[in-house]
């Protein structure tokens, strides 16, 4: 029984946006792994930009610096 985990920041990504996430990821499984897909799992966790990091800087900080950069 395949579990896949994806994780997003949560900005806005759509119902219709996570169904073909989900559809994608459980057709991707069946194909590559023959598994069947009612037995495929997918869990989208959003996860909030304040709880998110890299290189030492909280996502929504990356984020407003990117933003600054893009508006100059």
């Amino acid at each position: 029984m395949p579990v896949i985990k994806i994780e997003l920041t949560r900005e806005g990504v759509t119902r219709e946006q996570k169904q073909i996430l989900i559809k994608g990821v459980t057709d991707l499984i069946t194909e590559t792994l023959n598994k069947d897909p009612h037995h495929t799992h997918v869990i989208i966790q959003e996860v909030e930009l304040d709880n998110w990091g890299y290189a030492g800087e909280q996502g929504s900080v990356i984020r407003e610096k990117a933003l600054k950069q893009n508006n100059k």
